[in-house]
């Protein structure tokens, strides 16, 4: 049969620090700080093997279970030389959940069990203290009562309020004796009344009860919550711990407190932490009266401070890590309640783990695997002043709240426009763009405006993918905003917010607020923008000291998803080794070009008519040299000279503005591969949608209006994440692909010629198909070596293709003939293979992940099982076909550390993320490193 109780005390435990799994991080601690000596009240630890066979048993404890129990009591007796019921001398416990995996305040606690109206008279009289001993048991009843028989605590709570408010109390310590009895009295009706049986009496029966109210809050809606937002699996279950009590509410030689061995928020080497004289631990966590600092029991009780000053430091030293501690003072002595490893920002986890290599207390590797790569963006993206931000939410000015799309924060006036956006961003106003969704033709508005708010789309929309690319404060899928764009406004509920108002958001939590509130700037961004120097920056130190641990060991290479120089400057700041994804469309937002793309697909269609027309005309008439074939060739050839002309009159304005952003993107890399994607998206997103739009165009290219009212309405597809575009684009026109290619190498023959090295890979996207990348390939390699031989310049460049569908995944062997390197696009990858719209899979993916049909939302975290195979198996057959193959990853997904530890495990070469996530990265591959060659894992 299972052993379900696990003894400690007097000095010795049945369990250890390695039990966590078994005994849960509490009680695995209380028995490691028993065997250490320190002083920790006697109890014993019930496993999380039994929480799980209690719900496998239909809740109900499994079978020998209590009989390990009472032999674990008639120990505790022995051990406190207490009595559990006794009436001389109670023996009186607490009952404290324990999971393996620290969930502050998820699940539930009982304190003072053991107490009925018999044992309260014992405690009175032994402790000669009638306050205490009625002040234990009016606690008793309110935490049972609302714990395990389902109390509503505010039923409690409002006695107790109107009690003190009729005595004239203003704290719970200035009640006497004689109040709480009365108080009790009154908690025990409550209990009757609301339950329909009296408050049970009986010591046995309590503890059975508050054992099966700690399982059962395993599954409570809070726990679910937190373990859903913490990854953490719903099978690991919840250990109970029974501890002997000792009370800090015995007069003013006794207090409870919780402090860290160092500051949690910072990272200090400090004692951190809060206190309480005369009370137990459920006052410091409830705030019914203010703490005061742990530094404060230096003057009042300096004997007790300086022994837990002396163990909190032991247990530091010992478990290698920042210690949360909880104690208790019994009448002078200090008793050792709990030690866990502390949660930690992001600034204190780097700190604290650079600082205890340089104490000798840790190694580097494990300082690397001790930071969670995400913590990281808490110290990249700025932040609303946190006192600011408090008072708002007091003065009830958070609107409303979405995704947490991108994170950051940024404050602004609301517009509705992006040519409005534009417009005032450039003239230095402070903007946030609000759309019910994004468009790529909305791109220039976003990268004016400091932020960007939607009220569809999910984590990985338009919007929330181009806001992560630049860095930009995005909140996403804020399904309560009513969006009116006639009247220029928004609604929430009852409030609304005009064109002009000022709006803040808190991308790193998806809150909207009114007004404007204060923004923090980050001192890595000032230093990687080089707006301060990096040894004027203790955070920059820290943060550069563990990414350069980190750099040693990984062995994936770590490239940015960049369109600009600017964000290509950025990434490189932040340490990026290349750029894997540049997409040339995001350039054609940027001015005037779009009235020359523009001008360049309201022609494009009819030069491929006419020119096909005539190429068959032609073909008819070397066959049978028709006089009427003859006259329909001339009609042809006159009818396809303006659309012609027009059409390569647009694709010449466009490459000289190619070849400079290239230029810049070159030159910020400074020798660093560049992998840029020829045009992607298809061509009716580039058109204006309204007919008042498509007449003002019309206008401006000297165009009939009904014509171009025509085109842009054949354009329009289906399903266009599917139809023509990509490689698709490119072979129906050729013309497009070789101006993007005469562009990157014109571009990389210049900065060559100014001693700058050059590696560009120019990606084909969405081949399927191995002839459709042998026909793009053919068009860059003719372009290629036209420029080599003009310009006498080598350029060392790749042509390669981004693997986004399944088919291409499948015959990647043969795909690999043709290309010198594959880039997995998984966000499109993610969309062809489990069939789901990445925009409109918002409205049903989070249902998904909080009923557990998936894991993860798997825009965010890659699909390994399905998707991740596809690519598994695409490196494999490619590089059996071509052992030399380069092979990355672009999608979204290139900065998740989950995925991250997949790439490295199925050999891919590097990743590549936005700019903002390149730390995050690669902190992420070192750790994937670590984990597969020596065997370390994350704290």
């Amino acid at each position: 049969m299972a052993k379900y109780v696990y003894f400690f005390g007097a000095g010795k435990a049945e369990g250890n620090a390695s039990m966590k799994d078994l005994l849960g991080g509490k009680g695995a601690g209380l028995a490691e700080m028993t065997n250490a000596g320190l002083p920790v009240p006697p109890g014993f630890t019930i496993s999380t093997v039994a929480c799980n066979e209690y719900y496998n048993n239909n809740q109900s404890l499994p079978p020998g279970l209590w009989d390990e129990v009472k032999t674990a009591l008639k120990q505790l007796e022995q051990t406190s030389d207490k009595g559990f019921g006794s009436t001389a001398n109670p023996l009186l416990v607490s009952v404290r959940s324990g999971a393996k995996f620290s969930m502050p305040g998820m699940m539930d606690t009982v304190l003072n069990l053991g107490l009925n109206k018999e044992t309260l008279q014992g405690l009175a009289k032994l402790t000669g203290n009638d306050r205490f001993a009625y002040d234990a048991y009016r606690r008793f009843i309110q935490m049972f009562g609302r714990i395990v028989l389902g109390v509503e605590g505010h039923e409690f709570d409002s006695k107790l309020e109107a009690y003190k408010e009729k005595v004239h109390a203003k704290l719970d310590t200035d009640l006497t004796a004689a109040h709480l009895k009365e108080i009790g009295e009154q908690f025990e009706k409550v209990v009757a009344d609301k339950t329909g049986a009296p408050f049970p009496s009986d010591p046995m029966q309590q503890l059975e009860m508050a054992v099966k109210a700690v399982f059962g809050s395993w599954f409570g809606k809070r726990a679910i919550d937190y373990r859903r937002i913490n990854k953490i699996p719903d099978d690991l279950g919840t250990a109970v711990n029974i501890v002997t009590m000792v009370f800090g509410n015995m007069g003013q030689d006794s207090g409870t407190g919780v402090a860290f061995t160092r500051n949690p928020a910072t990272g200090e080497p400090e004692l951190y932490g809060e206190y309480l004289q005369n009370a137990q631990g459920e006052d410091v966590v409830a705030g019914v009266r203010t703490p005061k600092k742990i530094a404060q029991l230096k003057e009042e009780m300096p004997e007790i401070y300086q022994q837990f000053k002396k163990v909190a430091e032991s247990l530091e030293r010992h478990y290698k890590d920042v210690q949360d501690l909880e104690f208790t003072i019994e009448r002078g002595k200090l008793w050792m309640l709990q030690t866990r490893s502390a949660k930690r920002t992001g600034l204190a986890a780097i700190r604290v783990a650079v600082d205890m290599v340089n104490e000798s207390l840790i190694d580097r590797k494990t300082a690397i695997m001790r930071v969670e790569p995400q913590q990281l963006d808490q110290l990249l993206h700025p932040v609303i002043d946190p006192e600011a931000k408090s008072k708002a939410v007091k003065e009830d000015r958070n609107l409303a709240k979405g995704l947490p799309a991108s994170p950051g924060a940024a404050t602004g006036q609301v517009v509705f426009d992006a040519d409005e956006a534009e417009k005032l961003g450039h003239s230095g106003k402070q903007v946030i763009l609000v759309r019910v969704e994004t468009s790529p033709e909305d791109f220039h508005g976003m990268v004016a405006a400091q932020a960007i708010l939607t009220a569809r789309g999910g984590m990985t929309s338009h919007a929330a993918v181009v806001a992560r690319g630049m860095g930009k404060c995005c909140v996403a899928g804020c399904e309560e905003l009513r969006i009116d764009y006639i009247k220029k406004q928004f609604q929430v509920r009852d409030q609304v917010i005009k064109e002009g108002d000022y709006i803040t958001l808190d991308g790193s939590t998806g809150e909207v607020f009114e007004g404007q509130l204060p923004i923090v700037d980050s001192e890595v961004v000032q230093v990687t923008k080089g707006r301060m120097k990096g040894g004027e920056s203790m955070l920059y130190t820290y943060f550069a000291q563990l990414l350069a641990w980190g750099d040693e060991v990984r062995r994936l290479k770590v490239r940015t998803n960049a369109d600009t120089p600017h964000d290509s400057a950025v990434a490189r700041g932040f340490g990026a080794e290349g750029i894997g994804l540049c997409r040339t469309e995001h350039m054609f937002f940027e001015g005037d070009r779009i009235d020359s793309v523009r001008e360049m697909i309201a022609f494009a269609g009819d030069f491929k008519s006419f020119e096909t027309q005539l190429n068959m005309a032609k073909a008819e008439f070397a066959k049978s040299h028709s006089s009427a074939i003859g006259e329909n060739i001339k009609k042809l050839e006159e009818q396809i000279k303006l659309p012609k002309d027009r059409y390569f009159n647009a694709l010449s304005n466009l490459l000289p503005m190619q070849r400079e952003d290239f230029v810049g993107i070159f030159r910020a890399m400074n020798g660093l591969p560049v992998t840029i994607r020829t045009l992607d998206p298809p061509l009716h997103e580039f058109l204006p949608h309204t007919k008042e739009e498509i007449t003002a165009l019309a206008q401006k290219l000297n165009v009939d209006a009904k014509s171009l009212i025509e085109k842009v309405e054949s354009l329009r597809e289906s399903n266009p994440m599917l139809g023509h575009r990509g490689c698709r684009l490119g072979i129906v026109y050729p013309e497009i692909t070789e101006m993007q290619a005469r562009a990157i190498f014109e571009a990389a023959a210049q900065v060559m010629g100014e001693g700058i090295e050059v590696h560009p890979e120019v990606m084909i996207p969405l081949v399927g198909i191995t002839k459709e990348l042998e026909l793009q390939s053919d068009v860059v390699h003719r372009v290629a070596k036209e420029v080599m031989d003009k310009s006498g310049k080598k350029i060392d460049y790749l042509v390669g293709t981004m693997i986004e569908i399944p088919r291409a995944a499948l015959t990647a062997g043969d795909i690999a003939k043709e290309a010198q390197f594959f880039s997995f696009g998984t966000n499109d990858l993610t969309q062809t293979t489990f069939g789901f719209s990445r925009d409109d899979s918002g409205k049903f993916l989070p249902y998904y992940v909080e009923h557990k049909i998936l894991r993860d939302d798997p825009f965010q975290v890659l699909d390994q099982t399905g998707v991740g195979r596809l690519v598994e198996l695409a490196v494999k057959e490619g590089r059996a076909t071509r052992p030399d193959l380069k092979v990355g990853i672009c999608g979204e997904h290139g900065g998740d550390p989950t995925t991250i530890h997949f790439c490295d495990r199925v050999g891919l070469n590097y990743v590549s993320c936005s700019p903002y996530r390149v730390p995050i990265a690669r902190l992420a591959a070192a750790q994937a490193a670590l984990e597969k060659s020596s065997g370390y894992t994350t704290a």
